[in-house]
């Protein structure tokens, strides 16, 4: 097997980012569960920006923001996700290659607009998206480059991408031709909400397709139908290879090759924006694996990433990730 020219290729939903504060009061009158990731069409999502107060517009995405704090702690990214040709579209791309990230997924000609996520976070740092597909639901078989993903250490997919049929099957093909290669392919469940309604297929992938799962306490007690994390638990030691669970202030646990591994959150000085904690926390969970650490400092620089982004406003991290790291003592 030939050395990898990436660390990890992402294949994600390619939205932009819209992130606004607002109250309880805000969300009830929108008709926004608070916590939680909805799907809206055009219309609402004119509709709900003209509502927002001021906002923080970034290229984001679950996966993209993966990706992006991969690269911020120095690794080799590789992202594949649909755009249209538009005004957003530019900005996304511009954007993810600015950080160093591989990104040549051609843009849609025709269709939808590029995708946004309209983030309202209250006073208590909580987070609650509505989310516009537009031209990120295109992404289809065609747009994963088979040299990519045979040139990847590891595939890392959103459980997003489950609910158009043809980003589905990009899924599957780009699953198929990572094992072919001798990769690693790993999952994120993203959010209950995609859970509750594929909850048979992530459980066959988890178990047979997926090497390195990854969940929050909620999305994992909900996948297997339990009501409590420790039986969640005793079900992932059963039907997953690796599996990184995050719960948030109480850190993460890791289960992999029999072993179980608890590791704490960093402490942090202000919880502003918990956006994108998870995903900051796969992108330095995947780093340390991709250089060969172990489960327990893999799972530490997952905690260190996400504790850097909650910090602020947005996903994106604003210090230096990689010498954040070596101030903590860690050398990849």
């Amino acid at each position: 097997m030939s050395e990898p020219k990436f660390d990890v290729a992402g294949i994600g939903n390619a939205i932009v980012d819209v992130i606004s504060e607002g109250t309880d009061a805000f969300l009830i009158a929108q008709g926004i569960d608070k916590g939680g990731m909805r799907l809206i069409d055009e219309e609402g999502a004119a509709s709900l920006y003209d509502a927002m107060g001021s906002a923080i517009e970034v290229s984001g995405g679950s996966c993209g923001n993966t990706i992006a704090g991969l690269a911020a702690l120095g690794g080799r990214g590789a992202y594949i996700g649909k755009v249209r040709d538009d005004q957003l579209g530019a900005v996304f791309t511009h954007d993810i290659r600015a950080l160093g990230v591989h990104f040549e997924t051609p843009a849609a000609k025709i269709g939808p607009a590029t995708a946004r996520c309209l983030i309202v976070v209250t006073p208590d740092a909580e987070r609650s998206m509505s989310t516009y597909l537009g031209a990120c639901a295109g992404l289809g078989p065609d747009d994963v480059p088979e040299d990519l993903i045979k040139a990847s250490a590891i595939t890392y997919m959103e459980g997003y991408l489950w609910d158009p049929p043809a980003a589905k099957e990009a899924f599957l093909k780009a699953a198929g031709i990572a094992h072919s290669a001798g990769r690693l392919v790993s999952l994120t469940l993203s959010d209950s909400f995609c859970v509750d309604r594929f909850r048979d297929e992530f459980r066959h992938l988890a178990k047979e397709e997926v090497d390195i799962l990854f969940a929050n306490e909620a999305e994992i007690m909900s996948l297997y139908e339990v009501e409590t994390f420790d039986e969640a638990l005793q079900r992932v030691r059963k039907d997953c290879k690796f599996a990184a669970l995050t719960r948030s202030g109480a850190g993460s646990v890791i289960v992999g090759d029999g072993e179980v591994h608890v590791v704490d959150a960093e402490k942090v000085s202000q919880l502003v924006d918990t956006t994108g904690a998870g995903d900051l926390y796969a992108a330095g969970f995947l780093h340390g694996l991709s250089r060969g650490a172990d489960a327990a400092t893999c799972g530490r620089l997952g905690s260190i990433a996400a504790a850097e982004c909650i910090g602020h406003f947005g996903a994106r991290p604003q210090a230096d990730l990689s010498a954040l790291v070596k101030q903590k003592g860690i050398s990849i």
